[in-house]
């Protein structure tokens, strides 16, 4: 008999992670550790080599769950993600895709379809509810305001933008662009400014659905 499949819980708020454990423990699964950050997860990650990594994407201080995302796959390519958030806009939807996680499930979802998640995921299918992949398929009717924040940026706020997106850390865009990971923090800091949004969660989000406006 082959052994259970092993799970890493990401999330900053203890009651979240007891929450989900209960119920992967319930269903058979090995849950080997749970991180409440992202650079926390990174390191269990390294250390426990977890199949799938069920990760929130908002995470408080440090890195955000789009960042760890990024950050686990690059890591071991082999580590599935699924999302597991109160979000439920589309653009987040895009957004997590596009850092490398296979599935979008929301925390007020039934035990029966978060179990399903956890299984679609771990047989290497996508998982994201009907509902919600239809919303982030749409083409939204109006990202004019978008494009025109993003027209604010410089070219290099615009290239560090892009590298948010992709889920690099402020370090890791610092050796992409050979610049100082205390320069990319500057970088960060005006382009949240100018885009008017309160981190660069959002500012991935807004990045995000614009080019699928455009595309």
């Amino acid at each position: 008999m082959s052994p259970p499949p092993r799970i890493l819980v990401v999330d900053d708020h203890a009651l979240a992670r007891e929450g989900l454990r209960v119920i992967l423990l319930g269903a058979g699964y090995d849950v080997v550790g749970e991180a409440a950050s992202g650079e926390e997860a990174v390191t269990m990650a390294s250390e426990l080599s977890p199949e799938l990594v069920l990760l929130d994407i908002r995470l408080g201080q440090g890195m955000d769950g789009l960042e760890t995302a990024a950050q686990l796959r690059a890591l071991n390519p082999a580590i599935r993600v699924l999302m597991v958030t109160l979000h439920d806009m589309p653009e987040y939807v895009r957004a997590s895709l596009a850092a490398g996680a296979a599935g979008y499930v929301l925390k007020d979802s039934s035990l029966c379809e978060i179990k399903t998640a956890v299984e679609q995921v771990l047989a290497g299918q996508t998982a994201i509810p009907s509902s919600l992949l239809a919303r982030a398929l749409q083409r939204p009717a109006d990202h004019v305001p978008e494009r025109a924040l993003l027209a604010r940026l410089t070219a290099r706020e615009r290239q560090v933008l892009d590298l948010v997106t992709l889920g690099h850390t402020n370090k890791s865009i610092g050796r992409e662009l050979s610049i100082s990971p205390a320069t990319v923090k500057v970088h960060v800091e005006r382009i949240i400014a100018k885009l008017g949004v309160s981190d660069r969660t959002e500012a991935a989000v807004l990045a995000v659905r614009a080019s699928h406006s455009a595309g």
